[in-house]
């Protein structure tokens, strides 16, 4: 067992090095483009973007199928079984499906973008939104060979292309409209042309370096049958989250004012800057826990789970207290004094985050066994639960309103699928090893905090700082509490492999207090 969650630890680390890295470029380069544009344009220009955005993405997620999920999922499927035709099967299926779906919805969203702009009593979102259609084919297509990258543990076309060269474009194309004068709908066109030679470069690479070649048979019925139906609940568990993540957004734009939803998609971001971590430890754990599956190694899987929730817990724990704490200070900070008004919205939201990180991979884990009928229940009560909320709490409290019912919805479908996850297979998060430092160090920064507030004022330049010295309270509590495990330095020889750095002065210190 131990070689086994040794191997697959050190492929997801060393998977996770890559990605966070490219993430954080990514994140940067968004940041970028995003600080440009909302300085740039006004406030209510930014609102129309914001909702243009969401609704792209909605048709996108829809477009997808649930494809790209499950194409992952089978191709390490069948891989782990040495079945090369039906992985060809899996690939050449995957990009059927979803060019139809999305050409399709492309064409859809074209033809109500008057009627989804009256909806909103926003005339001005439906130029956008007609532009925005173009991009659907190019956006899917370019997710659906990514997801197929993903599936060979691949994680370079991740990082190149779907968190740098697509960043890059973007902020190339702004340059250009800046040449010619900054306008609402160059920033749209620019998005455009970003999407488009993205996928371009995607494709070309594609072509060089997917296995589609060959004598066997990938036109395959009965495999796109069985992907179509193991990614149709998967669908409507996107569908469905996506009611969880945009609804607050989309109620907003018809109960308020596209300053409002301005003010609401400033908090956001920052918000899910927490969650950067989890996705890139998680990038690579979903093929890898496929494969162990296959060969129904379930207490390998148990104890990958507590090691990576561990670790993703680590590595979001001081940045989700400085956003949590000092959220004035961050949003004056990116988006200028205007945005500091969404303070209260992104506390509120940021913790929702923090809780889903808290819980560890319980979505993945149930994708890669096959139990997407579980992720669908649970995604239909929470996406249930945050409507409500929402058309309770909107009216009367705006962007508090639509940020409470989101975090409320965020810890109750983590805590429906952490359940069933445990009552499943008996994988569960909550470890003395994650306990114990995190209470410890939790405590002692809320006391530091409370004690020191009324004697200093904050302001960004001491952020980083804030930073350290939370990452070295929390590395403190781990070793005092002894909460290390032998996988830990399996993990740490994994970053220090990929990264070429020596760390075997800080792999020393740390056996002693195993």
């Amino acid at each position: 067992m131990a070689e086994i969650v040794n191997e697959s630890l050190f492929k997801v680390a060393k998977g996770a090095t890559i990605v966070l890295l490219g993430t954080f470029i990514g994140m940067l380069l968004t940041f970028i483009g995003k600080v440009i544009i909302i300085r740039y344009i006004t406030q209510s220009e930014y609102g129309i973007l914001s909702l243009a955005l969401v609704l792209l993405n909605i048709f996108v997620i829809v477009s997808a199928m649930g494809v790209q999920e499950g194409s992952t999922r089978y191709i390490a499927h069948f891989r782990a079984k040495g079945d090369r035709s039906k992985v060809k099967g899996v690939i050449v299926s995957s990009i059927q499906i979803t060019l139809l779906s999305s050409v399709f919805l492309a064409i859809l969203l074209f033809l109500a973008s008057d009627f989804i702009s009256n909806f909103f009593h926003t005339t001005e979102l439906s130029t956008p939104l007609k532009i925005f259609s173009i991009c659907i084919p190019f956006t899917t297509l370019t997710g659906t060979f990514l997801s197929l990258f993903r599936g060979f543990d691949r994680v370079d076309a991740k990082v190149y292309f779907g968190d740098i060269l697509g960043n890059l474009f973007f902020l190339l194309s702004l340059g250009i409209v800046f040449l010619f004068g900054l306008s609402f709908l160059g920033v749209i066109y620019a998005n455009l042309a970003a999407i488009i030679l993205t996928f371009i470069v995607v494709v070309i690479y594609a072509v060089k370096e997917l296995p589609i070649k060959g004598t066997e048979t990938v036109n395959n019925p009965i495999v796109r049958k069985e992907l179509l139906l193991f990614s149709i609940p998967l669908l409507a568990t996107m569908m469905l989250g996506m009611i969880l993540a945009w609804t607050d957004t989309l109620m907003l734009g018809y109960f308020k004012t596209p300053i409002a939803v301005a003010l609401y998609n400033g908090a956001i971001p920052i918000a899910k800057l927490i969650v950067v971590p989890s996705a890139s430890m998680l990038f690579l754990y979903t093929p890898i826990t496929s494969q162990l599956y296959s060969q129904n190694l379930m207490p390998e899987i148990k104890r990958n789970y507590a090691i990576l929730t561990k670790w993703i817990f680590t590595a979001t724990l001081p940045a989700f207290l400085i956003i949590f704490l000092f959220p004035d200070t961050v949003l004056e900070f990116f988006f200028g004094s205007n945005y500091v008004q969404a303070s209260i919205a992104l506390k509120i939201v940021v913790f929702g985050f923090f809780i889903h990180t808290f819980f560890g991979p319980n979505g993945a884990t149930l994708i890669a066994m096959g139990k997407v009928r579980v992720l669908m229940w649970a995604a239909l009560f929470s996406a249930i639960l945050n409507l409500v909320l929402n058309l309770s709490l909107i009216p009367p409290l705006g962007i508090t309103g639509a940020a409470t019912s989101s975090a409320v919805a965020i810890c109750a479908v983590n805590i429906l699928m952490a359940a069933k996850l445990f009552r499943l297979s008996g994988v569960h998060s909550f470890t003395k090893t994650l306990l114990k430092p995190g209470i410890t160090s939790i405590t002692i920064i809320f006391m530091f905090y409370m004690l020191s507030k009324d004697l200093l004022t904050v302001t960004f330049w001491m952020l980083p700082l804030l930073f350290i010295l939370f990452n070295v309270i929390y590395a403190l509590s781990l070793l005092l509490t002894k909460s290390l495990d032998n996988e830990d330095i399996v993990i740490l020889l994994a970053i220090e492999k990929k990264m070429g750095i020596n760390l075997k002065r800080i792999k020393k210190i740390l056996k002693k207090f195993m």
